[in-house]
């Protein structure tokens, strides 16, 4: 049975009672610390009243201050949809678990996120760089990374 955004949030402060929510969006949408958020995913896909089984986005997010990974998650079965984002701890030295033993789909998300923002994810099975070249320096999509070499200039 389909839940609504109330009873996710019911749901999901049970399993993680310092979670926080934004209001008034079409998803309900989830910030858990990095710690909490293996374990919340791994319960929401294998609750029978969520079956989250469909992991259909992973984004990272450079928020300044710290980067941001979120997950978009769906059930097919109930045809709920939820969004779980949590931000590392530390911006030089970004590290958070892997879900790719949850989602297999992960893997390719897990890898460009970490090519791009710099993210390692633990436990990750073949974690590399996808689309800048092994010997690259940075992650272009970091707000602070500079690429002095091939700026554009369009002024």
């Amino acid at each position: 049975m389909k839940m609504d955004n109330e009873q996710l949030k019911e749901l999901v402060t049970g399993l993680v009672p310092d979670a926080t929510f934004e209001e008034n969006k079409q998803f309900l949408m989830v910030t858990v610390s990095p710690e909490k958020l293996h374990e919340l995913l791994k319960s929401l896909k294998e609750r029978p009243d969520t079956s989250f089984d469909y992991l259909f986005c992973i984004t990272g997010v450079d928020i300044q201050e710290k980067l941001q990974v979120v997950y978009h998650l769906e059930s097919i079965i109930h045809g709920h949809q939820v969004v779980v984002k949590t931000a590392t701890a530390n911006r030089e030295k970004p590290e958070m678990s892997s879900v790719v033993d949850i989602f297999k789909g992960a893997e390719l998300h897990e890898n460009e996120i970490f090519d791009l923002f710099g993210i390692v994810f633990k436990g990750h099975p073949n974690l590399r760089r996808m689309f800048m070249p092994e010997d690259w320096n940075g992650h272009p999509l970091r707000k602070d990374y500079v690429d002095e070499v091939n700026i554009i200039d369009l002024s």
